[in-house]
């Protein structure tokens, strides 16, 4: 049993990964981390060198590995739903919980890390609020596919969604 953390960028999974992975005593994983760490170099320098169909083959192969693992926070990056083996794969796991937030917040989320434009590639032409949204728009019903939980992490401290996440799964009585 894992517990995937899904959805798009700046909605907290890297952040509410960490205090699930404290509160559960359970190791934490990030999918990102990991595609940068075996490529070795950053998400933005992949996407440059292989382009964005490279860096999502190496990110389904990370998922695929990290998705056999047993009691661990995993969060995915949130392009990951988009390859369908890896939507498969998340649907037959145990607990997939969606963090969503509107694009506004996200947008906002974004622009207040200074680390985004040298990580984190624009995805499209557009980039900006522009392209938080229509990406939203297209990954929905992706995100919607694969969770089994929808948090809504508007206004909300990632302790408080950490919390939630853990009350809502039972996961108290699970982890043990």
């Amino acid at each position: 049993m894992n517990l995937i953390l899904i959805g798009y960028r700046g909605t907290g999974k890297s952040t509410v990964a960490r205090l699930l992975a404290a509160r559960l005593d359970w190791p934490c994983v990030d999918s990102d981390v990991e595609a940068e760490r075996e490529a070795g170099a950053t998400i933005a320098e992949i996407f440059a060198r292989e382009g964005e169909a490279g860096f999502r083959q190496r990110e389904a192969a990370v998922v695929a590995r990290l998705l056999q693992s047993d009691r661990c926070i995993i969060s995915l990056g949130g392009g990951a739903v988009l390859r369908e083996e890896t939507r498969q794969r998340l649907t037959h796991a145990r607990h997939v919980v969606w963090l969503s937030a509107s694009a506004e917040t996200i947008h906002a989320r974004i622009a207040a890390d200074p680390a985004t434009p040298s990580t984190r590639p624009n995805l499209t032409p557009s980039g900006g609020f522009e392209e938080i949204r229509d990406l939203l728009r297209q990954r929905e019903a992706m995100y919607r596919q694969c969770a089994q939980c929808t948090v809504d992490t508007e206004n909300k401290l990632p302790a408080a969604i950490a919390e939630e996440i853990v009350e809502r799964l039972q996961l108290d009585t699970a982890s043990r």
